[in-house]
């Protein structure tokens, strides 16, 4: 190192701080409620694109992109970037994660010399397309799905290009609150250009110039020391996306094998699925940033840099469903290819660092309503209701999963204000709890999910489209836990209720209708048999657990007392046989032949959850018809991680 390690460490830390204070600038000056509620990330670049330093704050999925927006902005215009000019993009084929994320970059130079980038990506509520907030499930191809921004300058030496920018906001559904947005996103780069020339002002260029180069390499350096002491080796696993509506029934796998040499680390997804003809695809960005933040997981200490790039190769097949290329549909990928790799990555690392054992999380899911609003106050005006849930993250070795709390995609996402989205929509919210059972059962349980139900009140030409995963795949359990709750939604009106699952787009709504959306809780870790009677009481008393669910999952009886008084006990006799009967039981887990389950199921004598918890079936939730190829593809997971330690 060049520097002494005050100026380094005052230095390292003045870059985040430089990109904390985008994000609050950000926040205090846009628009739309989405990026109000944090789906934001901004960063400091240096001259090649190669990211200095991340906030505090940034969302999961952005941050292994962000460089690689930089460097297409680079490449576009290499050789005609002048000090006063912007650029803007949100294009995913090179180097973004969907096309409602937009980014903002901005060069900063120093004596007529370019020094850096400093850049904001925020998520635009809807970007054109064929659906409001431009996730149609039924897009095959990009164009479905929205405007695509190719790096295009929009501030040319401190002049804006107004058409280019009237034409953009344009071709959004909330025109005003995309272009309040962008003018945000330009000052959060200015603030952070200005700072960044202060910086250099007290420092110097050549000392700020140094302190980029080792702020890299101090985290590469970080990363691999850590990673040198583990154990080298190969480690394979197998997640799935739940279908591909195009096609037959049958799971969607993406493969994963992670090998560990010396201090690197590779990935290789080849035997994952091909692209599939909807908008679940990863772009080979986004897949890049799913196995950053992954691999971050089990390394909170490291600051993440483009120093944590250097130590991890990512093979991504081209034409594969984590590398989709132009112009296949990706704008699902965030609950598709996305959690899917995050996910198979955690169990991974399991394995190598089994202290910090992590199972399976919830998946992230959007429910997007879009149209005209028919209040006397807002009529004819265009809204989007576009909500994003918290949630169940998977068991930990030694404790139970976090409950409630945002995905894994972007945990700085913030938990939207019921009384503001009513305020903003004509869209009534009447529950909004922790859901019973949805956590998966363990010797540590998942985090619980919630239940979020609402109904439509003033509505013109107004429709319901619905962005997730996991009602087939369900978010798995590990070493012996069980899986959580599937996902989906269940649309209703009058007295007839139908279950809609969990990928839909352009379901028209009336007013009066109502919906029922509940997130899956995490995976469980370990035999559920093996957990405390007396944590089990506790999550029965906390809402948690029901006395049903304690029983089929847990084998633990308990009585009800006194509910109102929240007296419950344990018969401690009756659970000392129920679980050695489940014990005695449990030979035959996963061999029950899947129509005999089916049969049981469709004649009442067993739940939807014990059919996937006790016998790892997957069926239709409408019919209780049997998903034979997707439930012999998830049985045969399931015994794998069952017995992987």
């Amino acid at each position: 190192m060049a520097l002494d390690r005050v100026t380094f460490e005052v230095l390292k830390n003045a870059y985040g701080n430089l990109v904390d204070q985008m994000s609050e600038q950000l926040l205090r000056t846009c628009y739309s409620f989405v990026i109000y509620c944090r789906d934001f990330s901004n960063c400091l670049c240096d001259a090649e694109g190669n990211t200095v330093m991340q906030g505090s704050g940034d969302i999961a999925v952005h941050v292994g992109t962000l460089h690689f927006t930089c460097k297409s902005v680079i490449d576009r215009f290499k050789g005609d970037i002048h000090p006063g000019d912007v650029f803007i993009s949100n294009d995913p084929y090179t180097g973004g994660t969907h096309f409602c994320d937009v980014r903002i970059v901005r060069p900063v130079f120093v004596e007529g010399e370019l020094i850096a980038f400093t850049q904001s990506n925020g998520h635009w509520a809807d970007i054109g397309g064929s659906t409001p907030g431009s996730f149609d499930i039924n897009a095959r191809t990009h164009f479905g799905e929205g405007l695509r921004i190719t790096p295009t300058r929009v501030w040319t030496k401190g002049q804006l290009l107004e058409d280019v920018v009237e034409m953009i906001v344009g071709n959004t559904r909330a025109s005003a609150d995309a272009m309040g947005d962008f003018l945000a996103q330009c000052e959060a780069t200015r603030l952070g250009e200005q700072r960044l020339l202060e910086l250099v002002e007290k420092y110097g260029k050549d000392t700020v110039l140094e302190a980029f180069r080792e702020s890299q390499d101090y985290v590469e350096r970080f990363a691999r020391d850590k990673v040198a002491g583990l154990p080298d080796g190969t480690w394979t696993t197998t997640d799935f996306i739940d279908q591909d509506p195009t096609k037959p029934e049958g799971l969607i796998p993406i493969q994963v094998k992670m090998t560990i040499e010396g201090s690197q680390v590779s990935y290789d997804f080849a035997g994952s699925h091909d692209a599939i003809d909807c908008f679940l695809n990863g772009s080979a960005s986004s897949a890049f940033s799913a196995v950053v933040a992954g691999t971050k997981t089990f390394f909170p200490e490291v600051p993440l840099n483009s120093g944590f790039y250097r130590f991890i190769d990512a093979d991504l097949p081209l034409g594969s469903v984590v590398n989709a290329p132009y112009p296949y549909a990706v704008t699902g990928f965030c609950s598709g290819a996305y959690e899917k790799i995050m996910n198979a990555i955690f169990e991974l690392w399991s394995r190598v660092m089994p202290e910090r054992a992590l199972a399976c999380s919830f998946n992230l899911e959007y429910l997007l309503i879009g149209g005209l609003d028919d209040r006397p106050e807002r009529r004819g005006n265009f809204f989007m209701w576009y909500d994003w849930m918290a949630g169940g993250w998977g068991a930990r070795n030694g404790k139970d999963g976090s409950g409630a709390t945002s995905s894994i995609f972007g945990v700085g996402l913030a938990q939207q204000s019921v009384e503001a989205q009513e305020r903003l929509t004509p869209i009534l919210m009447d529950r909004y709890e922790i859901a019973a059972d949805s956590a998966g059962p363990g010797e540590f349980r998942g985090g619980c999910g919630l239940n979020k139900g609402g109904t439509i009140t003033a509505i013109k030409s107004t429709v319901m489209s619905y962005c997730c995963d996991r009602a087939r795949s369900v978010t798995w359990g590990m070493m012996g836990g069980q899986p959580s709750a599937p996902h989906g939604v269940t649309h209703t009106r009058g007295n007839e209720s139908r279950f809609l699952g969990a990928v839909f787009s352009n379901v028209p709504l009336q007013p009066g209708d109502r919906f029922d959306r509940p997130s899956a809780g995490g995976g469980g870790l370990f035999d559920p048999l093996k957990r405390d009677t007396a944590r089990v009481l506790d999550d029965v008393i906390d809402g948690y657990v029901s006395i049903e669910g304690a029983a089929r999952d847990y084998g633990v009886v308990v009585e009800a007392v006194d509910p109102e008084l929240d007296d419950y006990r344990i018969d401690e006799a009756a659970t000392a046989k129920l679980r050695d009967e489940l014990r005695q039981g449990q030979g035959g887990w996963l061999e029950e032949p899947a129509e005999a389950v089916a049969g049981r199921l469709r004649k009442g004598e067993i739940g939807m959850l014990e059919a996937i918890r006790r016998h790892g079936i997957i069926c239709d939730w409408n019919d209780g018809t049997l998903l034979p190829r997707s439930t012999e593809q998830y049985r045969a997971a399931a015994k794998i991680r069952a017995r992987a330690a």
